[in-house]
């Protein structure tokens, strides 16, 4: 689980054990058949967390998966020696599962056939909910009282074996996760809005995984300081470098080689690997050690011909400029943008939802600068439809907008 509060939060009561204690890790099939035994027992939904080791390892592994079930208690799994759970999921049928900030633990608990057919999305529901912060530990002291510690959210979970002060926290992100939905869901009824989060719990939970970047180096930090095509192509070549080596290792790519090394590189452009190792940002024992192969990268790129350069602007998308370019390109679009944005301030002061969770950025750009002909109500909602916005968020701003968009 990665959506945390660092803060201390006051006047709570301290959540420190698990009521039923903490179990051994599950990793053998003898031990799983007996949870999936539990699972089908129990009854009511199923409280779902996953453990990753970003920052650690290559990719986004799960390596730790925690539900929770009513007359089945609480269940910690391997899923390096167990990758198939998918028995686990036919165990609880169509029980809804419930997970916290779930668009970030669903995909890696698919990989390991877990699919649930309903969600409840605690985050999500305490955004719709308007409340001021919504990570795990913040919006279970505002509904139990209770204070969660997360003070292990970002460690090793690759490690073998688990450090038992670990297990203990990963049982906690489940331990009071079905009580924290029916808080949350008791508060989304009276506000009305509990089919908006319905919608949103569906949406999250069939959202297809996004198309592989284009050109993912150019997400180097620091790429944007770069104005030569030459520099830009040290980049690209080390960054390959780096994701080759960070994957055979499974090590994160950031732990092989930082961006600001990279970029360091680029700026000096070393010929020799004495002038690299030179650089601070190539200091550490790790990179010096591996120095001849970012040299090898470095001059290759530095010999491509001029037609294998990368271009400065990168690749050609349908996307729209920046918005702070929009008044000199396109000065009506510009207008139909700010009186756009008036109509989300405006109805974030009515509904307590967030800008982005009433309608995604990207999506309200989009229409602004390249709107539907005639952009009245009906064509607007087409628009939003087809950038995958919800029906309560049609049916919300497709006319509103619309009407901002005559007066502009």
């Amino acid at each position: 689980m990665s959506s945390g509060d660092p803060q201390v939060i006051p006047d709570v009561v301290p959540l420190t054990e698990p009521a039923g204690g903490v179990g051994p890790v599950v990793a053998t099939q003898g031990a799983l058949d007996r949870v999936v035994a539990a699972f089908a027992a129990g009854s009511g939904p199923v409280a779902a967390d996953a453990e990753r080791a970003s920052g650690y390892r290559y990719g986004q592994a799960t390596y730790l998966v925690q539900v929770r079930r009513e007359g089945a208690g609480t269940a910690l799994i391997d899923p390096v020696p167990l990758p198939d759970l998918s028995a686990l999921g036919e165990a609880v049928g169509d029980a809804e599962w419930v997970l916290h900030a779930a668009s970030q633990d669903l995909p890696g608990l698919a990989e390991h056939g877990l699919r649930p057919s309903r969600v409840f999305d605690t985050e999500l529901a305490a955004r719709l909910l308007g409340m001021p912060r919504v990570g795990l530990a913040a919006v279970v002291a505002d509904t139990l009282g209770l204070g969660l510690a997360k003070e292990h959210s970002a460690v090793d979970w690759s490690t073998r074996p688990l450090p038992a002060d670990w297990l203990r926290y990963a049982a906690l992100d489940v331990e009071v996760l079905v009580e924290v939905r029916d808080v949350l869901a008791a508060r989304l009824e009276a506000a009305g809005k509990s089919q908006w989060a319905a919608q949103e719990f569906e949406h999250v939970r069939t959202l297809p995984a996004p198309p592989p970047r284009v050109e993912p180096w150019r997400r180097t930090s620091g790429t944007h300081t770069l104005r030569d095509r030459r520099r830009l192509a040290v980049v690209r070549g080390l960054w390959q470098a780096r994701d080759t080596n960070a994957r055979q290792r499974d090590v994160s790519p950031g732990r092989v080689l930082p961006d600001r090394a990279i970029i360091a590189a680029a700026k000096a452009l070393p010929r020799t690997v004495p002038q690299l190792v030179a650089l601070p940002e190539f200091a550490t024992k790790g990179a010096r050690r591996r120095a001849a192969s970012w040299q090898q990268a470095i001059d290759r790129a530095l010999a491509l011909p001029d037609a294998e350069l990368p271009s400065l602007r990168g690749p050609k998308t349908d996307a729209p400029p920046q918005p702070r370019i929009w008044a000199d390109r396109d000065p009506v679009a510009a207008a139909r943008l700010a009186a756009a944005r008036d109509v989300i301030a405006e109805l974030v002061e009515q509904t307590a939802v967030p800008a982005e969770n009433l309608l995604q950025p990207d999506a309200l750009r989009r229409l602004c600068w390249t709107p539907p002909e005639p952009a009245d109500a009906d064509s607007v909602a087409a628009f939003l439809r087809d950038r995958l916005a919800r029906p309560w968020q049609v049916e919300l701003l497709s006319a509103r907008l619309a009407a901002a968009f005559a007066d502009a």
